[in-house]
């Protein structure tokens, strides 16, 4: 199986600068959407069709499994595949994809493939392989593989639409047979009224593609090469077409603009809405979650309202995410509660830790078990031990924190003097007062209490109070200042 993913348009409804293929869904351009489908696949090669903001999308999507063709100028659908015969081989099945038709299926691909090819000779193609390796020999196989390339069907996905507006329609004969498909601005009214309409998707023999292409003409409403106009040459030239229908027409939407994006987002983090309560998880609002990566739940998770997962967000048997979060590349071990409003992003948690309301943890942040993070508490690139805590008003940067540490409120680490960034080392059981600055790089020995206003410039002993304060001064006969008139 070769693949063609046709990705050339400019998307002027879009109204953005940003190639259209490029544009997010669920976090990831339209065509990586396409592209992981096509991957899953396992396609022998994918050819990409580019043109508009094309060395943007390479940029942005190459790969070593990926070779690209331009299409300039673009002169429709037919002429864009013909771009890509070059980078094909005779002798294969192609799958022709659109880079703006995100949430195609595997499933639907797979079936759609199987249906350009000979059952029984797949079948027989089967046991030949079986026979050529006990004998070895493969000259059973490549005969059989022939016979199969010889004998393919152009398969297509169709769908039936309630409105098909903007379609081009499956016209059939009295016996059932596709026999063409037609534009809509070429449509007689009658042809109008069909409601199965072609997707795009298709899949041909490359030998027969080549030719068929070869042969069309710009006879149109829009003077392009449809890569419709092949179904009446696969009929003219005795070629099987068979047709394939999507698990959903969701499958087969295309985005042409903002609004069909928003749309179409929707329906996708519906999907993923609908796949997470299969496994129990407790959504509180299906309707309001967005997951723009991988989110693995295990068991009695629970999810409130507006909540963000982007990256890989793994969450442990018992988590609680509170409403309003945002999380990214998080793993949270079991038990662990985020409260409302916090922000999390590649962090890693023990078991049973209590984070925020309003709490943000930045990269490198990895917590230990039963690690209390409150509110307006940040954590950057730091490691916190088990049943430590700093509960309110706090920054904790390019720190080492033992366990059972108390952080008080006001507390920041100083780990930046403008050029180079130092580390603070706190050791178990201390205790740091409240408004304690810590200018790094600086220790506080284990079991070690710094007073409330401390600034430590200095290692802070073990086991021993450590306290900075100006002297308390009080003036008398002191008046306040009354404002000018």
């Amino acid at each position: 199986m070769e693949v063609v993913i046709l990705a050339a348009g400019m998307g002027k409804r879009m109204r953005s600068a940003l190639p259209k293929v490029l544009q997010p869904l669920a976090g990831r351009p339209l065509l990586a959407h396409v592209l992981a489908s096509v991957r899953a696949l396992g396609a022998g090669r994918i050819c990409v069709v580019y043109g508009h903001g094309g060395e943007t999308v390479r940029a942005r999507l190459d790969a070593p499994d990926l070779v690209w063709a331009e299409q300039s100028p673009q002169l429709g659908t037919g002429h864009a595949v013909q771009q890509a015969l070059p980078q094909l081989s005779d002798g294969e099945q192609a799958l022709v994809l659109y880079g703006d038709v995100p949430l195609i299926g595997v499933p639907t691909l797979t079936r759609l493939s199987e249906a350009a090819v000979d059952t029984q000779l797949a079948e027989l193609a089967s046991m030949t392989v079986e026979l050529d390796a006990f004998f070895g020999t493969q000259v059973g196989t490549h005969a059989v593989t022939k016979l199969m390339r010889t004998q393919a069907k152009l398969a297509l996905l169709t769908v039936e639409l309630d409105d098909p507006t903007g379609y081009g329609r499956i016209l059939r004969d009295a016996s059932g047979r596709v026999t063409r498909i037609v534009e809509e601005k070429d449509a007689t009214h009658a042809e109008r009224r069909v409601r199965e309409v072609n997707t795009g998707i298709l899949s041909a023999p490359v030998a027969r593609l080549r030719d068929w292409l070869g042969r069309i003409g710009n006879h149109n409403a829009q003077g392009e090469y449809y890569l419709t106009d092949i179904i009446a040459l696969a009929v003219a030239d005795g070629v099987e077409i068979v047709t394939v229908s999507p698990a959903t027409v969701a499958e087969t939407l295309g985005v042409n603009s903002k609004a069909q994006l928003a749309s179409l987002e929707r329906v996708y983090q519906a999907s993923i809405a609908d796949q997470l309560l299969d496994k129990g998880v407790t959504l509180i609002d299906p309707a309001r979650l967005d997951v723009r990566g991988e989110l693995v739940c295990g068991r009695d998770v629970e999810i409130d309202v507006n909540c963000v997962f982007e990256g890989r967000v793994e969450l442990g048997d018992g988590v609680s995410i509170g409403a309003n979060c945002v999380l990214r590349d998080v793993h949270l071990g079991a038990g662990t509660r985020v409260a409302p409003f916090s922000h999390l992003d590649s962090t890693r948690t023990g078991e049973a830790c209590a984070i925020g309301p309003y709490a943000r943890t930045r990269p490198g942040t990895v917590l230990g078990n039963g690690v209390h993070v409150g509110n307006f508490v940040e954590i950057k690139n730091s490691k916190v031990a088990d049943q430590s805590k700093a509960n309110h008003l706090a920054y904790v940067g390019d720190a080492d924190v033992g366990e059972r540490v108390n952080i008080g409120a006001g507390t920041i680490t100083c780990n930046y003097d403008g050029v180079n960034k130092f580390r603070t080392v706190i050791e178990d059981d201390a205790f740091i007062g409240s408004d304690t600055q810590l200018v790094a790089p600086v220790r506080v020995g284990r079991g070690a209490t710094l007073g409330a206003g401390t600034t430590l410039t200095r290692d802070a002993p073990p086991d021993a109070l450590t306290v900075s304060r100006s002297p308390l001064q009080s003036i008398a006969r002191w008046r306040r200042p009354v404002k000018q008139a």
